[in-house]
């Protein structure tokens, strides 16, 4: 995931900073407790594409 587009990309939903999770391919929204999948260095920014994040998980990505 290139840098500079992590420094443009936000929340379609809250339009609040995303956290990039290299190891899951996700971008995360702490706010929503959402996270966006990434596929082929394509980051899919669609709130119905979207992974909602368990306690456990947004626990740990605070």
């Amino acid at each position: 995931m290139d840098a500079r587009l992590l420094d443009v990309l936000v929340c379609p939903l809250c339009k609040g900073p995303l956290v990039y999770d290299k190891a899951a391919q996700e971008l995360i929204c702490n706010a929503d407790k959402l996270a966006y999948p990434i596929r082929d260095d394509i980051p899919i920014m669609w709130a119905d594409q979207a992974r909602v994040m368990g306690a456990d998980e947004v626990a740990r990505q605070s």
